[in-house]
């Protein structure tokens, strides 16, 4: 197979924005060129990815309107979703259409409008990722995440301040990313005692509704960043159907055929940015790539690990808590912080001697998950 690398990346700021997708787009693909624009026509294919277009700005054929509204056709273009891990899902499509040997450039772009909505409007939207059975019964994401987290609690004994020390953590990360929705630093009095969302889960719990984009370019050209290895699995679709509802079975399938590509361990990853649209998930995908036993993750959080100056440090963007999660791009921007931290391009949150880097991202409940692992390749 051929070999994957990342040529230039670029995204947005996510938050509140008045203008329309395509123009978010445009400005992530601005960004993305001023790196590097010789490529910029050399593009054999682009694969574009957003969860529901369709509902939250009443479009569709939005691939399309991105190859036009880009001046880009007639190259091809194809859509690409799996809910919530859609931005991740994309950049997996376009890294195996060039290790086919088929296409040598992939332009992935992922984008997302959600706030044009009102709230219970995008929340409905966001509950259709989720089985029709356990909609029938008022399921929410919130609520099954809830769920999820009281389990985890009663089991392994996690604390309501220090299950908040995740969100702390990772807003002062995003107080130090320009492209970051949530810029200020937060305290574990004022996420512990935030309202509720769904017992246990507060407000400062659970990730913004955010609006952005993001695109990368993809080569056979050798960069300095290589797309070591990729990893994707499913699960059942009802919660209720699983074996664990503390460990995400999607996440460890799809870590280890990563891992396994990659001819990497977990102690061999220098960072790491994992889904966490509830804060819990972070800790549970810090377990399920194997950082850390069940529960593990919790004593590592107490003692700094996981921090910028910590010998883990995890979600160095601000995560989806933070950065913000504009859903069906949430994915491919964790990609961009692994390669933003790997060319030592991440400003004051720049980690020390990263050489490998890896993502999980989670669609649904937790049933269409991804892993990814980029390398620095020393020239």
């Amino acid at each position: 197979m051929t070999k994957v690398y990342i040529s230039n990346v670029g995204m947005t700021k996510f938050g509140r924005w008045e203008e329309p997708l395509e123009i978010l787009i445009e400005q992530a693909i601005n960004n993305f060129y001023q790196y590097d624009n010789s490529q910029k026509f050399d593009l054999n294919a682009i694969f574009f990815g957003a969860m529901n277009t369709d509902e939250f700005i009443n479009a569709g054929n939005y691939s399309t309107v991105v190859a036009d509204h880009l001046a880009l056709t007639p190259v091809p273009a194809v859509r690409i979703e799996t809910a919530s891990s859609t931005g991740a899902a994309v950049f997996h499509m376009g890294v195996l259409a060039v290790a086919s040997g088929i296409y040598d450039n992939v332009l992935v772009i992922a984008g997302e409008k959600m706030t044009a909505n009102d709230t219970p409007k995008t929340t409905e939207v966001l509950a259709k990722v989720i089985s029709d059975n356990e909609r029938t019964y008022g399921a929410t994401m919130p609520a099954l995440a809830a769920l999820i987290t009281q389990r985890y609690m009663h089991d392994y004994g996690l604390s309501r301040d220090t299950l908040s020390e995740v969100a702390v953590k990772n807003h002062y990360n995003g107080s130090l990313n320009p492209f970051a929705h949530f810029q200020k630093e937060i305290t574990v009095e004022k996420a512990s005692t935030s309202k509720f969302v769904a017992e246990p889960l507060r407000l400062f719990d659970c990730s913004p509704i955010s609006d952005g984009a993001a695109a990368v370019l993809l080569t056979s050209k050798p960069t300095d960043v290589n797309v070591a290895g990729i990893g994707q699995a499913t699960d059942r679709m009802e919660l209720r159907f699983r074996r664990s509802m503390t460990s995400f079975e999607s996440t460890k399938k799809a870590a280890e055929s990563a891992y396994k590509n990659s001819k990497l361990t977990p102690d061999q990853i220098s960072i790491a940015e994992l889904h966490d649209a509830f804060t819990p998930f972070e800790l549970i995908s810090a377990e399920d790539v194997g950082f850390y036993k069940p529960g593990g993750a919790i004593s590592a959080l107490e003692a700094g690990e996981t921090e910028l100056n910590g010998v883990r440090p995890i979600n160095t963007s601000g995560g989806l808590k933070a950065r913000g999660h504009p859903v069906g791009v949430s994915g491919l921007a964790q990609i961009i912080e692994l390669v933003w931290q790997l060319r030592s391009e991440a400003g004051k949150r720049q980690i020390d001697n990263v050489v490998s880097g890896l993502a999980q991202s989670t669609g649904g409940i937790a049933n269409n998950n991804l892993v990814t692992i980029l390398k620095k390749i020393d020239k």
